[in-house]
């Protein structure tokens, strides 16, 4: 597994831990990332992802990865599975520091119980309506539950009794006794655990009171030894609450950091709404080349090195800030701009005849794999009489400017001769162009031009002998617009683009392609990045549209400008 290299730079998170090391309070530093299980990995876990095992790496520490399984009703193993994948996809490695919140749910319990003995936890019959009622507001202290001065043997029989499976769902909680006038809302008596009677993926039946993430989140951290709990933003309000329970337990107290969580435009980051539209077959599944899952980026092409060079670019701040979609995609052409070999393909193929080709000849002409590498070597190109072009590369009557094909013009075949459109066949019934005839001038092959005449337009081709049918999917962005969330009153589902997906049944690729295997990732010429598809099928190759050669939407919003 290659571990990648920690970023050179600094952040606040950096210099609170460098300050800890040089006290003394640390020895060594131990991070922790800690997804639920409920869900697909995102573009925003990753920072997370990225952050807290770079962190690790960086100062020759830990970084555990600790699953939140504490709601059995929305947990799978399908989402353990696929986020262990996805942490190894990005290039980490957590060894053998694998844990899950349930490993830790009878000591967990028996931090409940002491909380009711030392009188600062109470079970309360309210119910979830009734206790938000009695929460308060921002603006008004809340009221104590009618249950909050039980006596400690009532406490702890009631809790026993809910650990036991005597109450229904909804009937009891255990809630913490602290302060219903706080400020912070969050320490207006929370609850810390609920009666659920649901089967668990990994302890069965053998719970029905299941912590919640407040509860579990900073004792877990305790249990392990974690130095730093960094979280996002959204946990800042969270923390007076973190720190009470590890002081009420008087247990190792961990410190929570909070940092701005990535917000990217043109998506959705809750996987509450990934989760509707997978579900309600709007995308094709978690890993749908649209969706902003690791997954579906992976199956996409871009490159795992892409998005760990991305969250670094970003950063590590304070604020929240949102990150135009463009700058990933950047990332991504940066990356494979690197590392994909060259080939061609023809998306909407339009016939050539070379009428002066010599009859039934063919050639093979030595091209480079990648212009800027050399240790890629080089492939074997077919050359024929027959070839196909970009549709969009002829214009019967084109405009100024244009250096493409049309008749009685001159182009170059990318790496192969000059031709010139002598002739356009049509379909008599529809006036389609069906096919091009042309003439080549064999003195200039190879780039050549003898003469020293000039011309400006070089295509791409492939020959029709050789050529491999394939069926590319154009992949854009999701979202026809920047946020989709922005109109509360609105359903986000009425911003998902219609164009978001095109599929291109006749498209013809050169011959090397044919066995690609799945994952691979090419550049073809002039039109973009591609990889082949996790469900492509021999002999007829699927190929994923990654990226284009440029951002076409930042043009798209200077031309509505």
């Amino acid at each position: 597994m290659t571990i990648p290299a920690p970023s050179a730079g600094t952040n606040f998170i950096r210099t609170l831990i460098d300050q800890d090391l040089a006290s003394g309070k640390h020895q060594a530093i131990i991070t922790r990332f800690p997804p639920e299980p409920n869900g697909y990995l995102h573009i925003g876990h990753a920072k997370s992802l990225c952050l807290n095992f770079g962190l690790a790496l960086h100062y020759g520490g830990c970084c555990h990865l600790r699953f939140d399984d504490t709601n059995p009703v929305k947990e799978e193993q399908e989402y353990i599975d696929a986020i262990k994948a996805d942490v190894r996809w990005l290039g980490f490695d957590w060894g053998t520091h694998e844990y899950y919140a349930s490993d830790y749910f009878e000591k967990l319990y028996g931090f409940a119980e002491r909380l009711i003995e030392k009188g600062l936890a109470y079970v309360c019959d309210l119910s979830a309506d009734q206790i938000r009622e009695y929460r308060g507001t921002l603006t008004e202290p809340g009221r104590e539950s009618p249950y909050r001065n039980r006596t400690v043997a009532e406490n702890l029989d009631l809790l026993r009794r809910m650990r036991a499976g005597e109450f229904a769902d909804g009937s009891r909680v255990l809630r913490a006794r602290i302060d219903m006038t706080s400020p912070n809302l969050n320490l207006r008596d929370p609850v810390l655990y609920r009666i659920l009677h649901a089967t668990h993926h990994r302890t069965g039946d053998a719970w029905c009171l299941y912590p919640m993430y407040d509860f579990a989140h900073g004792q877990s951290d305790s249990i392990e030894g974690i130095t730093h709990s960094i979280c996002t933003l959204e946990f800042e309000a969270h923390r007076p609450l973190y720190d009470w329970l590890c002081d009420a337990l008087a247990i190792y107290h961990p410190q929570q950091i909070e940092f701005a969580r990535l917000n990217l435009t043109y998506t959705v980051m809750s996987k509450r709404r990934l989760l509707e539209l997978v579900n309600e077959g709007r995308v094709a599944g978690w890993d749908d080349p649209r969706m902003p899952t690791l997954s579906g980026m992976r199956r996409r092409g871009y490159p795992a090195a892409a998005i760990r060079t991305f969250c670094d670019r970003i950063g590590v701040g304070k604020s929240d800030s949102v990150i135009d979609m463009s700058v990933l995609e950047d990332c991504v052409r940066e990356e494979l701009d690197r590392t994909a070999p060259r080939a061609m393909g023809v998306l909407r193929p339009l016939k050539v005849v070379i009428t002066n080709y010599p009859a039934g000849e063919a050639e093979q002409l030595t091209v480079p794999n990648h212009p800027k590498e050399p240790a890629f070597g080089t492939r074997m190109l077919p050359f024929g009489s027959e070839l196909y072009i970009e549709r969009d590369d002829f214009m019967e009557n084109p405009p100024g400017k244009y250096f493409r094909l049309a008749p009685g013009r001159e182009v170059r075949l990318r790496y192969a001769y000059i031709i010139r459109c002598d002739e356009v066949i049509k379909d008599p019934a529809s006036g389609e162009i069906k096919e091009l005839r042309c003439s080549y001038d064999p003195a200039t092959g190879g780039g050549e031009t003898p003469d020293g005449r000039k011309v400006k337009g070089i295509i791409h081709w492939v020959a029709a002998a050789n050529a491999v049918p394939a069926e590319i999917r154009l992949y854009d962005r999701l979202f026809s617009v920047a946020n989709p969330t922005a109109d509360k009153a609105s359903d986000y589902r009425g911003t998902l683009n219609p164009e978001s997906l095109e599929i291109l049944g006749e498209a013809l690729l050169e011959p090397t392609l044919a066995a690609a295997a799945p994952g691979s990732c090419f550049q073809f010429e002039r039109l973009g990045y591609f990889c082949v598809d996790a469900g492509t099928a021999p002999g007829r190759p699927r190929f994923n549209r990654t990226v284009t050669l440029r951002d076409s939407w930042a043009k798209m919003v200077g031309a509505e400008s």
